[in-house]
């Protein structure tokens, strides 16, 4: 869908949200997005890809699509396609001319979106995003050996690809639309090493990217979907951008 700005030029701000087995979850993000958007006079939509929950995800999202009308919309899928790919889906029906992606569990608050957006207009940057890794920004409710993890990736990832990026594997970003919809087509990997991909690919590019320290929380309802696979998947994606890059 080919992007739009609001009324009187204004720019739109589409949030793309994967949903799996976040029933409990998702009327609470979206409240907090409204209130969030609401509050600083900003023109957004909230585009809810869920991968055939079974926990009745789902429902949920079709009343958030009456109650928040027209700023919801559900595009589902069929099956449990991967997060990568749901980005790709969504930004298919996505109007705005800025997206934004984040995860549905609150371990990225809506909070700091007004900072991400004042970030791109100071610097006009191409990507924005949230940082765990700089400044104030942190993790909190993860034991130890899952800290020493992430941050273990992050080192590994920075030591092999050297992408200038503080935290390489973060899912919290601002992008221009047109910068995305370039990179989605330049990079193969839709796994959970996309978003790594995606940021190696934009420094390859020559593309500006900001950083905003965010405040990264453990999920309040339901599991994680990150497992011993995905570690795996990770590590091979880091090898296969260094190989390619």
């Amino acid at each position: 869908m080919a992007p739009v700005k609001s009324g009187k030029g204004k720019d739109l701000y589409s949030v793309i949200l994967p949903t799996f087995n976040e029933r409990q979850n998702l009327p609470i993000i979206t409240w907090l997005l409204n209130r969030t958007f609401t509050e600083q006079k900003l023109d957004w939509e909230l585009v809810i890809v869920d991968d055939g929950s079974p926990d009745g995800t789902q429902d949920v999202a079709k009343q958030l699509v009456k109650v928040y009308s027209p700023h919801v919309q559900l595009r589902p899928r069929t099956g449990k396609l991967g997060l990568g790919t749901a980005y790709v889906h969504g930004l298919k029906f996505a109007k705005g001319n800025f997206i934004i992606i984040m995860d549905a569990d609150f371990s990225h608050h809506p909070k700091f979106i007004p900072q991400m957006i004042a970030k791109q207009q100071q610097g006009n940057y191409d990507i924005v995003t949230g940082t765990r890794y700089a400044g104030d920004g942190g993790v909190y409710g993860w034991d130890l050996k899952r800290k020493l993890t992430s941050k273990g990736a992050n080192i590994f990832a920075d030591t092999v690809l050297r992408p200038g990026v503080s935290d390489l594997t973060g899912s919290f970003r601002l992008y221009k639309r047109a910068v995305l919809e370039k990179l989605f087509d330049s990079t193969e990997a839709r796994g959970f090493t996309m978003q790594m991909a995606l940021a190696v690919t934009a420094k390859a590019k020559g593309l500006s990217i900001g950083e905003v320290p965010i405040s990264f929380v453990d999920r309040v309802y339901g599991d994680s979907k990150l497992g011993g696979e995905e570690i795996v998947e990770y590590a091979k994606g880091v090898l296969q951008l260094w190989w390619t890059t």
